[in-house]
């Protein structure tokens, strides 16, 4: 396998990654339009990390402006083999509570103006996004919580939703009654295309609300989500530091196949495709593309 290098893309609140050694940064070109900011790279211990705020920092890139595609594309070109994503997020559960951790393990998409995929015209492909996250990768992340003393619960449903506006209280009894746990803006398309770009991902949802549903507590405000969004920072600082100091040198396989997921998803035979497509897939697709 590869050798291991540990992205790390950070939500709202979460602009730097203290913790880094020897940074450099780069702007990373992208057939797919402009990254969000530039890449930080440095190293935690032995490990190689790559970094990059998902709003850009200082927050000038709302969720529905984010270029998705770019921010994947750059972090394959940086060899990225992992992604770590740092999300803030409503609970739907009592439970649930303003500073826990979810390492979630499934998706709703329910964003509608997005680019969510590389491929299309011209080169169709499908992977399977049954199991989105990374099993390996979210049990490492528990294990460094637990080791950190970060309180977490190992599993959840987080619904994407499109924003920027936080949702009516229609919209948050209807997700509360569905059974999903979490809510946010961004993980989709974010782990579709990570799974197209073969990166392995997983997601540290930090709550920093209840939504709008609970009685006991009022409509989200933002001021209300940036305290709280201050407090998980230095929590989720810890949580990736621990989690790069023990990662594995290689990259290892991950058993619900994000490290090969395009190996039998491309459809359009090879005398059909798009040149102009195929060129702008050279660092998602290229392990497939460029075969004889």
């Amino acid at each position: 396998m590869a050798k291991a290098v540990l992205g790390v893309i950070g939500g709202s609140g979460v602009y730097d990654l203290p913790g880094m050694e020897d940074i450099r940064e780069e702007r990373v070109a992208s057939p797919w339009g402009e990254p969000s900011d530039a890449l930080r790279f440095g190293r935690i211990g032995d490990t190689q990390v790559v970094f990059l705020p998902r709003h850009g920092r200082g927050h000038r890139l709302s969720p529905s402006d984010i270029n998705y595609r770019a921010n994947i594309d750059a972090m394959k070109r940086a060899g990225v083999t992992d992604i770590v994503s740092l999300s803030a997020c409503g609970s739907f559960r009592e439970e649930l509570h303003p500073g826990l951790f979810v390492l979630v393990d499934q998706f709703v998409d329910r964003t509608h103006k997005r680019e969510s995929s590389f491929f299309g015209a011209g080169c169709v492909a499908h992977v399977s996004m049954a199991h989105p996250v990374g099993a390996r990768l979210k049990e490492r992340l528990a294990q460094a919580a637990e080791a950190e003393r970060v309180d977490h619960v190992r599993d959840g449903t987080y619904v994407c939703m499109e924003g920027p506006q936080f949702s009516s209280y229609a919209e948050s009894m209807t997700y509360k009654g569905m059974g999903y746990d979490v809510i946010g803006m961004t993980n989709m398309p974010e782990a579709k295309l990570a799974r197209e770009a073969e990166i392995t991902y997983a997601t540290v949802a930090m709550v920093t609300d209840y939504d709008c549903w609970h009685p006991d507590h009022g409509a989200v405000d933002v001021a209300a989500v940036i305290k709280v969004v201050r407090e998980n920072a230095e929590k989720a600082a810890r949580l990736v530091a621990r989690l790069a100091r023990d990662f594995p040198a290689e990259r290892e396989p991950c058993p619900h196949g994000s490290h090969d997921a395009l190996e039998v998803a491309i459809m359009t035979a090879p005398h059909v495709r798009d040149p102009a497509l195929v060129a702008k897939l050279d660092a998602v697709a290229g392990r497939v593309l460029n075969r004889a």
